[in-house]
């Protein structure tokens, strides 16, 4: 035994005292939790913790006859957060069973937080190369993310690669006590995915793919023993960057099985930014010489979607749009004319097309405005465009804009012909009738104001107070611009008096910004009131600046502190999007379909003045599709995302399992005990087409076990008239093979999870070739804003006919078109009790030729 294999079993045994706290129960779940089985979106088929959030699939491997999923899980929560490995294993890839808390979170000895356990992967070290083992008894050993907390005493808001190993078949784990054993020191080098290299030119090696999130870069390293690593290339940006690069995954796949055309698949999980919206998969195909991948189907980033260019920019003015610099500073934000690139005291502008871009860095990150185009109408399907700069999205609740809310306008607006006095108001102290109300100072006021810096000779050691005249509390809000000091005291603030009584009150927020406020007036209803200026500040920031008090029903709203791009449709915000602090534009696209024929304006919004506090704008397309999906997706729904594979599957097989979830409202999903779900497990390969080798998908054949032949129902070939046909068979819990023909169809398909008024839509509309999951009315799709939604990737026929798979699993569909080629997957949440199968057709008449509706076992609570 070598010195440096004992000085590692030293360690080991040094961490493994902690060992034991591994093995804790595998949920939270109480003896009064409802039985799994009866819970209404509880999936049959598909493997879901008992109890606590669940979310990427970690650490998936193959051992001594088992499948061992490991994922992230939250032990105390239905929601994100507390992150640790849970685990979960099968001997089929069908039936799982929860096991123990694989991989807990770091503490201190104070009992603070210090490592919480993010995604990786799991290797089984046949050579024992680690020494963390035996080469009788072969560890597994896991390499993950350690996101070091605030609390952490060296690496703060870092992450990097640690390591733990079992020696019992994955049940425990030791954390290895020289963590971490890779570590860039930056805040989102993340996600390791370890796999053994076999070099046709040497000796071989672990390889390791791991992200720098931000940047979209997927870096390669090396080692020998699992423990030392050594940086080799990496890869990207390429294709879809508009969000977080991560959990990455590279294997090799022969093309149609022949073992003389064996390319890597890289696959790139991306959040948000997907082709469906929020998070998704996409994948490249190439080659890995050991050091570097080399992509054959990065798309050209400088390329502009087939369509209508609304606006390029490359003309040399903003021609058509109505530019806004800002009030106190007019050569920014958006300066006279478009820029040609990067500006004075700006990083390096890249990803731009052509001669010119809005860039809202003139005169820095501090001017605010807005840029609106001329009105047009929405042609087509999709609205395509780069966007870069500060990452500020539009709050909710808040405003891009700077508009009153509806209501009587108190004091007119202050925009008296005469004094403040001469309209009934009272001025004490510094306060002059001469310079009340102001005509200057405070940006985004509307016309004069009441500025007490303005309205004596001292500025902001003016003192004093100035009040209204008395007026009748009518309605339930006064809204109202505020902008200066900010005080605590009461010594600089606007009141509202009634009986002479401070009832509410407000301050500035040292800034000269004007910015809504909004005090609920509703319990004085009816009584008298008058207005109150205080100012009893002295110093910089010692001064108020109010302006255009509306008395109303409704709440003012706040300016947003934004960054965007807008949609707007009849004076709403209808779509919007923002930057990802970077001076790199990504492509964006929005789905416009729903306001094809509409009037809208595009409006380019910049109301932040701190870091990132700007906007790039670009090439504004309107298409008949998505940039993005000229790009390969592993999937083309909403709910498939950090999909990784197995390492050591059996038979060489190359299978992977996907989060049926999205961030976009993930943590809002209506689950009760429990939240997440896992997607079945897919057999991939490569496959030729005319676009070059793609992925070809379809579920583990393990599944098969799980049909209920006996009870099978088999629809007749036939016409499908226009209109709904609901079929003599019913299950939420099914798999369906269908085949179609287009006939004079404008479309036509399957609904499932029916229920006479809503239901989950299959559709294929030959015209524009795309194939759909519509669940707008699915059932429950209200519990968030991002979740009703329609996924519609282009499928081309085969032989005039359409192919459909369709597993559908109680809260969940799964659909693998033309055997696979293209996959959609989406939650759904139905109705209780939602249960009916129909096919139907618009517009003409289809033809169904062949269908079958297979009901499946439960493989989990129950099965």
């Amino acid at each position: 035994m070598t010195n440096r294999i004992k000085a590692l079993m030293s360690i080991g045994a040094a961490v493994a005292l902690t060992a034991a706290s591994f093995t804790v129960a595998a949920s939270t779940a109480q003896a009064t939790d409802p039985d799994p089985a009866t819970q209404q979106y509880r999936p049959y088929v598909h493997y879901t913790p008992e109890a606590n959030w669940m979310n990427d699939p970690n650490g998936l491997v193959y051992h001594n006859g088992k499948y061992h999923m490991y994922y992230q899980y939250n032990p105390n929560g239905t929601r994100w957060g507390d992150m640790s490995w849970g685990h979960a294993s099968s001997t089929d890839l069908i039936h799982w069973e929860e096991q123990p808390l694989a991989i807990p979170r770091g503490f201190n000895g104070s009992g603070q937080v210090i490592e919480e356990i993010f995604s990786g992967s799991v290797v089984v070290d046949t050579q024992n190369t680690s020494g963390l083992g035996t080469l009788l008894d072969p560890p597994l050993v896991a390499t993950y993310t350690s996101n070091y907390t605030a609390a952490h005493p060296t690496l703060a808001g870092k992450q990097a690669q640690s390591l733990a190993f079992s020696t019992d078949d994955g049940q425990t784990w030791t954390k290895y006590g020289n963590n971490p054993v890779l570590n860039r020191n930056t805040s989102s080098f993340r996600d390791p995915k370890v796999f053994w290299y076999d070099n046709p030119t040497g000796p071989d090696y672990w390889v390791m793919a791991a992200v720098e999130a931000d940047e979209h870069r997927v870096l390669f390293y090396k080692s020998n023993d699992l423990l030392q690593w050594n940086y080799l290339d990496d890869f990207g940006p390429a294709n879809a960057t508009g969000g977080q690069w991560e959990c990455p995954d590279l294997f090799p796949l022969a093309v149609d099985g022949d073992p003389n055309n064996v390319k890597l698949v890289l696959a790139v999980n991306i959040n948000p930014g997907a082709v469906a919206g929020g998070s998704g998969g996409q994948y490249f195909v190439g080659t890995f010489n050991g050091t570097t991948f080399t992509a054959d189907n990065i798309d050209p980033a400088d390329q502009l979607p087939p369509g209508n260019v609304y606006a390029g920019f490359n003309g040399g003015n903003y021609s058509g749009w109505n530019v806004q610099n800002d009030p106190s500073n007019s050569s920014g934000p958006w300066g006279s004319a478009p820029a040609p690139g990067s500006l004075s005291g700006q990083m390096a502008v890249t990803g731009n097309i052509g001669g010119g871009l809005v860039n809202g860095f003139h005169a820095g990150d501090n001017p605010v405005g807005t840029m609106e185009s001329a009105p047009f109408t929405v042609d087509k399907d999709y609205l395509n465009f780069l966007a870069g700069g500060g990452k500020h999205p539009q709050e909710p609740g808040k405003q891009s804009g700077n508009q009153a809310p509806p209501g009587y306008l108190l004091f007119d607006g202050f925009d008296y012909p005469g004094t403040l006095t001469q309209a009934g108001w009272q001025l004490a102290g510094d306060f002059q009738a001469a310079v009340n109300p102001s005509t200057s100072g405070g940006e985004f006021a509307i016309g004069k104001r009441i500025n007490t810096f303005e309205g004596g000779p001292n500025q902001d050691n003016n003192v004093g107070t100035i009040t209204s005249p008395e007026f009748y509390l009518t309605n339930t809000n006064i809204g109202f611009l505020l902008g200066g000091g900010q005080r605590t005291d009461g010594q600089l603030q606007v009141e509202l008096l009634v009986g002479g009584v401070p009832v509410r009150t407000a301050t500035g927020t040292n800034s000269g910004d004007l910015n809504w406020q909004n005090w609920d007036v509703s319990p004085w209803y009816g009584q008298i009131a008058r207005i109150r200026v205080v100012d009893n500040a002295t110093g910089p920031w010692g001064h108020l600046t109010l302006d255009h008090m509306v008395l109303g029903s409704e709440q003012a709203k706040p300016r947003s502190n934004e960054t965007t791009v807008n949609l707007v449709v009849n004076g709403q915000t209808v779509r919007t999007a923002t930057g990802n602090d970077s001076e790199h534009l990504e492509w964006k696209a929005w789905d416009v379909s729903a306001y094809k024929g509409s009037q809208a304006t595009i409006r380019i919004v910049d109301n932040s003045r701190g870091g990132w506090g700007h906007l790039l704008a670009d090439e504004f397309v309107s298409s008949d599709a998505s940039h993005l999906e000229q790009h390969d997706w592993l999937d083309w729904g909403r709910d498939y995302y950090a999909t990784v594979s197995f390492n050591n599957a059996p038979g060489g097989k190359r299978i992977m399992v996907g989060w049926m979830n999205n961030w976009d409202y993930g943590q809002d999903t209506p689950t009760t005990t429990w939240r997440g779900t896992m997607a079945l497990p897919r057999e991939v390969v490569l496959t030729q087409t005319s676009m070059g080798p793609r992925l070809r998908q379809q579920v583990v054949s393990q599944a098969d076990a799980l049909k209920n032949t006996a009870a099978t129902y088999t629809a007749p070939a036939q016409d499908i008239v226009p209109g709904t046909t609901t079929l003599p068979v019913t299950g939420d819990v099914v798999q369906i093979d269908a085949e179609f023909s287009p006939g004079t169809a404008s479309s036509f398909g399957l609904k499932v999870l029916g229920n006479g008024t809503e239901a989950t839509r299959i559709g294929y509309a030959p015209s524009t070739k795309r194939l759909s999951i519509d669940r707008t009315s699915s059932g429950n799709e209200g519990f968030h804003p991002a979740f009703s939604s329609v996924a519609d990737p282009r499928v081309e026929l085969i032989n005039g006919r359409l192919r459909l798979r369709l597993y559908v699993d109680r809260a969940s569909v799964e659909l693998f078109a033309q055997d696979g080629l293209t996959t959609i997957t989406d939650q759904v949440f139905p109705d209780a009790g939602a249960t009916n199968i129909s096919v139907f057709s618009e517009g003409g008449t289809a033809r169904l030729e062949s269908m079958t509706v297979t009901p499946l076992n439960r493989a989990m609570w129950g099965g």
